[in-house]
């Protein structure tokens, strides 16, 4: 009777097993406590390559999933870096020291303010709409950014987006299509900062569609208030003379931020900081001919000098010299991909002087061969006399 409750109870325990492991393989014995698992149930032991458990080790169950078992966990990725708070940001920026302090101030100033009304106090009113003046690349539409940034941080925006536009993306070609197209750029900037670059060309004499721009601005301006800045930008005579021109303009913007144009110090660290950025480095040799170009554009610049785009453009111009001459090179090592040489650097210089030299060198011969024909037609003159 024993032996027959003892058969019994291994036949459970057996059924109990198949049913959560799954089958025997072909040819196990179909009895006994212990018979071999299928492979893909058990954790493979170290030293033991086919995964089957020694007598003397407790079985170890994987980790299953509704389809078998689960792969290992994908390896941590590394945490993305937090983002960077707007006054972070404005204080990374090179130069504009003055227009850095003069933010802050009306950063403060609007806070405070935002907090006064938050409280129940009363506020002083704070019109958040600027004029950027300045020459082009002094760093106009990067502080408009910033500046939309720290506007949504202190809770004066909803969004904080912006919004760039210039004549060509407000004015239309016909009667009542300019208003259209001025609101639909108005629609995408509710709630952060239509930033219009040379804003005085909306300005034009004589039967232009840029008034009707205006006319629609100033009124967005005013039916949203609480969730919509307008910054103006151009040079500076001209943004003057603009908003001067607009009783409305002139009522809603008085707060003017002057963009300085940048040294040649500021120059060749705005220059540093692209190469740093896009993981570049300078050979010495190099090093003195970048300072040495952009010290004379600088020291030479004329009314289309454009400050940290010409900067931009240099950089630009170099790495595509530096990248027809690694391109030869066969199996070019990280080292030769990511440094400048002064050849990168006198490239286009020197392409620039041979032509100059050549044409120099053909007006020459013109003016040597119109000496010989002329003294030969003398001559002929003087046979026949």
């Amino acid at each position: 009777m024993a032996d027959t409750s003892n058969r019994r109870f291994d036949q459970i325990l057996d059924e109990v097993y198949k049913d959560f492991y799954g089958s025997y393989p072909p040819g196990s014995p179909n009895a006994g406590l212990r018979p071999q698992a299928d492979s893909s149930s058990v954790l493979p032991e170290e030293g033991n390559s086919a995964g089957a458990v020694p007598e003397d080790k407790p079985k170890t169950q994987a980790a299953t999933g509704p389809s078998g078992p689960k792969k290992d966990a994908p390896e941590a990725k590394d945490e993305p870096k937090p983002e960077k708070s707007g006054m972070e940001e404005l204080g990374e920026l090179i130069g504009l020291d003055a227009v850095k302090d003069d933010v802050k101030e009306l950063v403060n100033l609007v806070k405070v303010q935002k907090i006064r009304e938050d409280k129940g106090l009363k506020t002083v009113p704070v019109s958040l709409h600027l004029v950027f003046t300045g020459n082009p690349g002094t760093g106009k539409t990067t502080v408009a950014r910033i500046l939309s940034k720290l506007y949504k941080e202190i809770g004066v925006l909803t969004k904080g987006q912006l919004v760039e536009v210039d004549r060509s993306g407000l004015v239309a070609g016909y009667v009542g299509q300019t208003a259209i197209k001025t609101q639909k750029k108005v629609e995408e900037a509710k709630g952060g900062v239509l930033f219009i670059d040379e804003a005085y060309t909306l300005a034009k004499e004589g039967n232009d569609f840029g008034q009707e721009a205006i006319d629609t601005i100033l009124k967005a301006m005013e039916d949203n208030r609480k969730d919509l800045v307008v910054i103006v930008a151009g040079y500076t005579n001209l943004m003057e003379s603009f908003i001067n021109s607009n009783p409305g303009l002139k009522s809603r913007f008085n707060k003017y931020l002057e963009f300085k144009d940048y040294t040649a110090d500021e120059l060749v660290a705005i220059f540093d900081m692209q190469c740093n950025k896009y993981n570049y480095k300078v050979s010495p040799d190099a090093r003195t001919a970048i300072e040495r170009t952009i010290r004379e554009r600088e020291a030479s610049k004329g009314d289309n000098f454009a400050n940290a785009r010409d900067v931009r453009n240099l950089f630009e111009t170099i790495i595509t010299n530096q990248a027809s001459r690694v391109a030869q090179i066969d199996d070019p090592s990280e080292e030769e991909l990511t440094t400048i040489e002064a050849a990168d650097v006198d490239g286009s210089a020197a392409t620039e002087a041979a032509d100059v030299d050549g044409s120099a060198a053909t007006e020459a011969a013109d003016v040597e061969k119109k000496q010989v024909i002329k003294t030969a037609d003398s001559g002929k003159l003087n046979s026949n006399e």
